[in-house]
């Protein structure tokens, strides 16, 4: 498949498939290359989707980061790390939130909140 290469300054979304993410080893209900698949058609001409070794915190598999383009940057969007990223809908929301400007000009969805974390933040009790 040939994506679209987004206009340059677009939002970025990396996503993590190192030792834990991506693979059946902690989610082995999940399809992780179907998901991966949704969110690179999903975002094609909007983001780039890079896909990189492993991200750090295995404990929140599937873990994506998504980095503001430069104007949002200039709003003040910071990268903003997702945890857990499992469900069916995700990319999906994902990408709409992106289209809609990404970190600095889009609130996080509500149904993302859950997924947001620092990157050091330790995973929360249930």
């Amino acid at each position: 498949m040939s994506a679209t290469p987004p206009p340059p300054g677009d939002p970025t979304v990396t996503v993590c498939r190192g030792c834990c993410c991506g693979t059946s080893k902690r989610r082995p209900l999940v399809d992780h290359a179907g998901r991966l698949e949704s969110l690179r058609r999903l975002l094609d001409g909007t983001a780039r989707v890079r896909v990189t070794d492993c991200l750090g915190p295995c404990e929140r598999s599937d873990v994506m980061v998504v980095s503001p383009s430069p104007a949002g940057r200039r709003a003040g969007g910071r990268p903003v790390w997702l945890g857990q990223v499992n469900g069916r809908h995700e990319p999906t929301v994902i990408a709409d939130w992106v289209a809609a400007g990404g970190p600095g000009l889009a609130d996080v969805p509500e149904s993302l909140r859950r997924t947001v974390f620092r990157s050091k933040d330790p995973l929360p009790s249930a």
